[in-house]
C-alpha cells in the first residue's frame, strides 16, 4: 500500500505512485495518501504532509510524525532550504540544453478550467532549472528526459513552464496543449481514442530527490519512478 523510502520516530518518506490524491475526496480512508499513512501508523496517529504533489505527479512526500517536527520541516520548506529534484519527459529536444526559464505565473482567466495558470507578466515570479539528460525516439517523434528544479514554488510551475518553453510534459491533461482533455478526465468521459493520444495513463513528472539539512544532520532522499515511465523513456532503462 505505501512505498516507504524512510522512516523513524519523527519522519516518515514515501514515494507516492500517480493517480493518488494527496488528501482525502471521499471516505475511502485507501483514496488518499494521507488516509494511508493513517493506516500504516495505526488509530491515533496524525501524520502532516509536509510536502504535497498533483494526483497525477509521482515521487517523494515526506510527512512528519509530530507537531515539532512538522513546523520545522515546514520552515525549511517555506525558507527554500531545500533542494528538490523531478525527472520529466518532454515532447521534442529542448535547445539549448540546459538553462533557466524565468517567466511569472498567474491565474490563466481565459481557460475553463478554474485551477489552470499561465504565464502572464503581472503574475508571480517563478524559476525553473532544467538540464536535459538524453533524447530518444519512439515511432519517429521525438522525446526527451530532462532533470527539472523548481527554484520557486508556484502551482503547476514545472508544467508550465516547460509547457511554454515548447516542451509540455508527456501525458499532461492540462498543459500539454488541450484542455478538454482534462475537462474530459474530470468529468469521467475520456476516450479511448483520448487515452492513445496523450501517449501514457499520467503525467510523466516525478518527484525523484530531496535534499535538505535538519537537525544537525544533511537528509538525500531519491525514489525512481514507475514502471511506465521508465519504460516509455527505452527498454530496459533503469533511472
Amino acid at each position: 500500500m505505501l512505498n516507504i523510502v524512510h522512516e523513524d520516530s519523527e519522519l516518515l518518506v514515501v514515494n507516492k505512485p500517480a493517480d493518488l490524491v494527496c488528501h482525502p475526496t471521499k471516505g475511502d480512508a485507501c483514496s488518499s495518501l494521507i488516509g494511508r499513512l493513517r493506516l500504516h501508523l495505526g488509530p491515533g496517529s496524525h501524520p502532516q504532509l509536509i510536502n504535497r504533489l498533483d494526483r497525477e505527479t509521482s515521487g517523494l512526500v515526506l510527512a512528519a510524525k509530530s507537531p515539532a517536527a512538522a513546523r520545522e520541516l515546514r520552515r525549511l520548506w517555506e525558507a527554500g532550504q531545500v533542494e528538490k529534484e523531478y525527472l520529466a519527459i518532454v515532447h521534442g529536444a529542448p535547445s539549448p540544453p540546459e538553462g533557466v526559464i524565468e517567466a511569472p505565473l498567474g491565474r490563466d482567466v481565459r481557460s475553463p478550467v478554474a485551477i489552470k495558470d499561465c504565464v502572464r507578466a503581472d503574475g508571480l515570479a517563478a524559476r525553473t532549472d532544467y538540464r536535459r539528460l538524453r533524447s530518444f525516439q519512439r515511432e519517429g517523434r521525438i522525446f526527451s528526459l530532462l532533470s527539472v528544479r523548481p527554484l520557486t514554488g508556484r502551482k503547476h510551475q514545472l508544467r508550465i513552464h516547460l509547457a511554454h518553453l515548447g516542451h509540455p510534459v508527456v501525458g499532461d491533461k492540462l498543459y500539454g496543449g488541450d484542455e478538454t482533455l482534462y475537462l474530459a478526465l474530470v468529468e469521467r468521459r475520456l476516450t479511448d481514442d483520448q487515452r492513445r493520444q496523450l501517449l501514457l495513463p499520467n503525467q510523466a513528472l516525478h518527484a525523484a530527490r530531496v535534499r535538505f539539512r535538519w537537525r544537525d544532520r544533511d537528509w538525500d532522499f531519491h525514489a525512481p519512478p514507475e514502471p511506465w515511465f521508465e519504460e516509455f523513456c527505452a527498454p530496459n532503462l533503469r533511472l
